[in-house]
């Protein structure tokens, strides 16, 4: 829910509605495809959830950080990425991510060692989260299918966020039988409800900059690169929660090591710019969803440059924009009642630190993404 009300309002508040209704009619035929990625996400979340129950999140977690390896597989397949690249390219994105998805396991590896206790049903929690590494790398389908069509991040995430809450509330109520007892097992949450909804309010801030990512470098270089949040999460793990307190000599070892490779990972990735012989593989995949769908493409041509002409449209305020950023404030406010204080011991001095690092890039990016595309 925390990101389904991230989807709705943030967007309205970048662009505004006008600009997201005017696009959605433009590329009407992309609407299923958003819905289509919000449902792929929804069941894929819900397999991370039962994975880390049965083999806990130090297994589950590079298992299905494989999706960087599924979503490379499709855009090339499908979206013609590395296609007329030279062999250094290939080796750049492909050995990139290979060493992502291999640190991801050495930091499992050590992380494992802090987890303590046996793998629970190992068989089922293993087959879940490679089967969310699927349905993960295959939900950049429609983000890739969408972008070279021309609509804009900021309206796919608006669609796709209905897809998501109407297959994550179908799958609750299957797993639970009945609306009732979905209900009660809510209610009984409701003392902690607000800490995974503010979750999911800045994963979707996060999943923003990855859809820009998408659009601009493609799924096959985009993904693993977003893929080293394991890293982010990691800092804030041992520096600021010291889960890694105890930890031996080895365990530490492996820590620096599987970072060492995922960063090693990503700046390969980093460095393997599209030559301009790939790039017209990514105009021929462009143009073939424009004879397809009757689109212009020199419009297309134009958004997916960064230039898109919707953006010149003034952006003038309604009143229910307003109506909208009040009713998102309104839900964090009604959740912040009754909400119970987690107890958990947390180094002040790192949280500051990382809170900041974590704040940098956001207006850096975001800065950056606006001055050259005006979020198009």
């Amino acid at each position: 829910m925390g990101a389904f009300v991230a989807r709705w309002s943030l967007p309205t508040a970048i662009k505004g509605t006008r600009f997201l209704f005017a696009d959605l009619r433009d590329k009407p035929h992309l609407v299923v495809w958003a819905m289509l990625g919000g449902m792929l996400w929804a069941v894929g979340n819900t397999l991370t959830i039962f994975a880390v129950r049965d083999v806990g999140l130090a297994i589950a977690f590079p298992l299905w950080n494989t999706n960087s390896l599924v979503g490379l597989l499709w855009g090339c397949l499908l979206f013609k990425e590395l296609r007329g690249s030279r062999t250094r390219d290939w080796a750049q994105v492909l050995g990139g991510a290979a060493a992502i998805v291999i640190g991801a396991a050495v930091l499992a590896v050590a992380t494992s060692e802090r987890s303590g206790g046996a793998p629970h049903r190992a068989f089922v929690g293993i087959v879940a989260a490679l089967g969310a590494g699927v349905l993960f790398g295959t939900m950049y389908i429609p983000y890739r299918k969408a972008y070279i069509s021309g609509m804009n991040p900021l309206s796919l995430v608006t669609i796709f966020t209905f897809g998501e809450v109407i297959t994550i509330v179908a799958l609750g109520l299957v797993f639970y039988g009945s609306a009732g007892k979905l209900a009660v097992e809510l209610h009984r949450a409701r003392p902690m409800l607000f800490w995974p909804f503010v979750g999911g309010f800045c994963w979707v801030i996060g999943d923003l900059f990855q859809q820009y990512a998408a659009k601009y470098i493609g799924i096959g270089r985009g993904i693993p690169l977003s893929n080293t949040n394991q890293l982010w999460g990691l800092a804030w793990g041992a520096l600021v929660f010291a889960e890694f307190d105890g930890l031996s000599n080895w365990g530490r070892v492996l820590i620096i090591t599987g970072s060492l490779i995922m960063i090693a990972g990503a700046v390969s990735i980093s460095l393997a710019e599209p030559p301009a012989t790939e790039l017209e593989n990514w105009n021929a995949a462009m143009l073939r969803e424009c004879r397809r769908y009757c689109l212009n493409a020199d419009s297309v041509a134009a958004v997916v440059g960064g230039d898109d002409p919707l953006a010149d449209i003034p952006h003038q305020r309604r009143w229910w924009e307003i109506a909208i950023m009040l009713a998102a404030f309104g839900v964090f406010v009604w959740l912040a009642f009754g909400t119970h204080a987690q107890h958990i011991k947390v180094s002040l001095p790192w949280m500051i630190v990382l809170t900041v690092g974590t704040f940098i890039p956001l207006v850096v990016v975001g800065t950056m993404l606006h001055r050259r595309t005006r979020f198009s």
